[in-house]
């Protein structure tokens, strides 16, 4: 979106997915505003300069650049690097680049302002030139990336134009309710890196990326770590910290035991893992709700064909029980709350009054029946070392078996996993267990539900749903909108193309020997939104 979750659809991925705000945040066109440098203070006192944070991620990032970034992984680290045009938390949007955004009185015009003196971290002058170029880019189709659709309204581009190197106006081909939330997802990347690259997503600069984050790239070694240095020239202020480092431990267990260590400082933790880490009394234990959907991802694009057959789907999903999967994976509904539908909680226009399916073995045989497979065999990909993932997938094979269907685990490391996810030409697996944080306009999961669309992993197809997801991008009214995803939410339930598992809450164990959280901002996908406020005690 995106969207890594435990592998994110855009995107994770999101995406995207990505701009959707913390624990009930959501975002509305209200102007009420701030800048990251108007943050208080943390009440520790002053925040002291110098040290080094050590986050833990389950695998290596995809792509460092944010046109491309789907995976949690990619898109955490993205976000120190570069820094977006806005973000918005419980309705009220924190300016970063931009310094004001304003719809003209038909909302068919918006006018960015960026602030004076942005620098990249090479030096460069950051203007106007990067913020149109970089929506250029996700508007050519050659460049491939996941956002082009989220900036079609009607299948109309929103055009980008340059008024001066401090002011950009976006024109829009129609009045479109979702801009600004589709706005909070562009970062801007550099022209004068980028500009003749005819494959951005693929290109070698990628490598040593150049943003306008408050930290800027240092060193990758593939399997071990990625450093980030502190960018001092970045327009928020400098950041505390001297360097930021991502360990990649793909493995819970090992992961956990250097959290214990003091190898790491940051990660996220399985709900089984919470009582011992709380144990050592060094951490401070972060649960909080990112609008988050875990799901099982039935792949109708596999070599089998099986799983293109609606009837399959809800057979597979009869089989199976969203209560008994929730105790499996999160130990209580602490951490998990029930889902039926593919928006979630925090969206507009959610509703989980949807067709469900789900436990009833007796109806699942009589739909194989019905689809004439018998003797079915399914693969089913798991990311080997993640808990969660590994309980599910034997709990969805000794249910599936008692319907008459044999499923084979294929387990691989996280980096490998995502890798196949992502692949939209795989055919060689049918499940996998996976989840994505969209943010709260239902326009952001027209990516992952439309024919074709870039993030749509589960290669589903519905010419209706395709119509509705387009009308409502482009629909002012609020309640005709809510009224075309109520149908849209309606139909995908039915045709299960996925079978919606839970709204998950995201556990992150920060230690005791840092401060500033609550000025960095817990946000949904990438931990925090600004690593420049974080400082070690």
């Amino acid at each position: 979106m995106r969207k890594g979750i435990t592998g994110v659809a855009i995107l994770l991925l999101l995406t995207l997915m990505i701009s959707a705000c913390s624990s009930g945040n959501n975002a509305s066109s209200t102007n009420a505003a701030q800048t990251p440098a108007a943050s208080q203070e943390p009440a520790a006192g002053e925040p002291k300069d110098g040290g080094s944070l050590i986050i833990g991620v389950a695998s290596d990032p995809v792509v460092l650049n944010p046109n491309y970034a789907g995976d949690r992984v990619s898109l955490t680290i993205d976000q120190a690097l570069y820094a977006p045009l806005f973000q918005v938390n419980n309705g009220k949007k924190t300016f970063y680049l931009a310094d004001s955004l304003t719809p003209s009185s038909d909302n068919l015009t918006y006018t960015l302002k960026l602030k004076d003196g942005l620098t990249w971290h090479d030096g460069e002058k950051l203007t106007a030139d990067d913020v149109v170029f970089t929506i250029d880019s996700i508007l050519d189709e050659k460049q491939n990336s996941f956002l082009r659709a989220n900036f079609l309204i009607g299948d109309k581009a929103i055009k980008a134009v340059k008024v001066d190197d401090l002011t950009v106006e976006f024109k829009l081909p129609q009045v479109s309710p979702a801009f600004e939330a589709t706005l909070v997802q562009v970062f801007p990347i550099p022209k004068h890196i980028y500009e003749n690259e005819t494959n951005i997503e693929k290109s070698t600069k990628n490598a040593s990326p150049v943003g306008s984050g408050p930290f800027k790239f240092k060193e990758y070694k593939a399997g071990e770590y990625l450093t980030l240095e502190r960018f001092d020239n970045y327009f928020g202020g400098k950041p505390h910290l001297d360097s930021v480092t991502y360990r990649i431990a793909k493995d819970t267990n090992a992961a956990n035991l250097a959290l214990q260590n003091g190898e790491i400082n940051v990660q996220y933790l399985d709900p089984k893992d919470v009582p011992t880490i709380q144990a050592t009394n060094n951490f401070e234990i972060l649960p909080y709700s990112e609008g988050r959907l875990a799901y099982l991802m039935f792949n109708a694009n596999s070599d089998t064909g099986a799983l293109a057959k609606k009837e399959v789907r809800q057979a597979l999903s009869l089989a199976l029980s969203r209560d008994e999967l929730i105790q499996t994976a999160y130990t209580s509904s602490e951490y998990a709350d029930p889902a039926k539908s593919f928006l979630t909680p925090d969206a507009l226009y959610f509703t989980n009054d949807v067709p469900t399916f789900d436990n009833d073995a007796a109806k699942a045989k009589e739909l194989l029946a019905t689809a004439g497979e018998s003797n079915l065999k399914l693969r089913y990909i798991v990311q080997s070392g993640n808990k969660a993932q590994e309980a599910i997938s034997l709990y969805v094979q000794q249910k599936l078996k008692a319907i008459g269907v044999e499923v084979e685990l294929q387990n691989m490391d996280s980096s490998a996993w995502v890798q196949k996810f992502i692949d939209l030409k795989a055919t060689d697996y049918e499940l996998a267990l996976t989840g994505y944080i969209m943010g709260y306009d239902p326009d952001a999961y027209r990516i992952l539900f439309t024919t074709d669309s870039s993030s749509n992993y589960s290669h589903y197809s519905n010419s209706e749903v395709d119509k509705l997801m387009n009308d409502g991008a482009g629909e002012a009214d609020p309640a005709k909108r809510a009224e075309i995803y109520k149908k849209a939410q309606e139909l995908v339930a039915e045709d299960a193309p996925i079978y919606p598992i839970a709204y998950t809450k995201t556990v992150v164990a920060v230690s005791k020997n840092y401060g500033g959280i609550d000025e960095a901002v817990l946000k949904p996908v990438v931990i925090f939104e600004d690593l420049s406020k974080i400082y070690k005690k």
